[in-house]
C-alpha cells in the first residue's frame, strides 16, 4: 500500500498522440490535510474513494489505500467534499517499462498539464518522453489537494 511516484510538468502536448487511453476525471477532498488526505473520484463510468498520507523525506513514496466503489455513491460524496473540485483528462502513455499518467486540467487549473510515472522502488530507472519537463515530485503545489485550494490559474496573481 505503499505509492512511488515522479512527477514531472508536460512541455507540450505532444503525449496526446501516444495516448493509448483518457479518462475524464471529477475529484473532491473529504479531507484536504496535508498528513492525510481522502479524496473521491469519478473517473470514466467508475468511482472511488482514496486514503493518502503523508509523504517521504524524499517525497517520492506515501501510504495509498484505495477502493472502487459505485458511481452513484461517488457523486454523491463529491457533494459532501470540502470546497475546490478537481476537473481534468488524464491520458495514459506507455514508454519503455512504464506507464505515465498524464492530466490535462479544465477550470481554474487550466493550463496546467503534470504526469506522474509509478515506480517499484525510488531509485527505479525509466524512459524520459520527450515531452516530459522540469520534476515537481517534491513540490506540494502540485498535489491535486492543494490544486483544489490553490488554483493553477491563482499562482501568478499571488506573486
Amino acid at each position: 500500500m505503499i505509492e512511488i511516484e515522479r512527477k514531472f510538468r508536460v512541455l507540450n502536448s505532444d503525449f496526446k498522440t501516444e495516448s493509448f487511453t483518457q479518462n475524464r476525471i471529477a475529484q473532491g477532498y473529504l479531507c484536504s490535510d496535508i498528513s492525510r488526505t481522502v479524496r473521491v473520484r469519478t473517473k470514466g463510468d467508475k468511482g472511488f474513494i482514496t486514503v493518502k498520507g503523508i509523504g517521504s523525506s524524499s517525497g517520492l513514496s506515501r501510504f495509498e489505500w484505495e477502493k472502487e466503489i459505485p458511481l452513484e455513491e461517488a457523486q454523491q460524496l463529491l457533494q459532501l467534499c470540502e470546497k475546490g473540485t478537481i476537473d481534468k483528462t488524464r491520458f495514459e502513455v506507455k514508454k519503455g517499462n512504464h506507464i505515465f499518467e498524464i492530466d490535462e486540467f479544465y477550470g481554474e487549473n487550466q493550463g496546467l498539464i503534470v504526469a506522474e510515472v509509478e515506480l517499484s522502488s525510488e531509485d527505479e530507472l525509466f524512459e524520459k518522453p520527450e515531452w516530459l519537463g522540469e520534476e515537481v515530485t517534491n513540490d506540494p503545489k502540485f498535489y491535486n489537494a492543494y490544486l483544489s485550494k490553490n488554483p493553477f490559474l491563482e499562482w501568478e496573481i499571488k506573486k
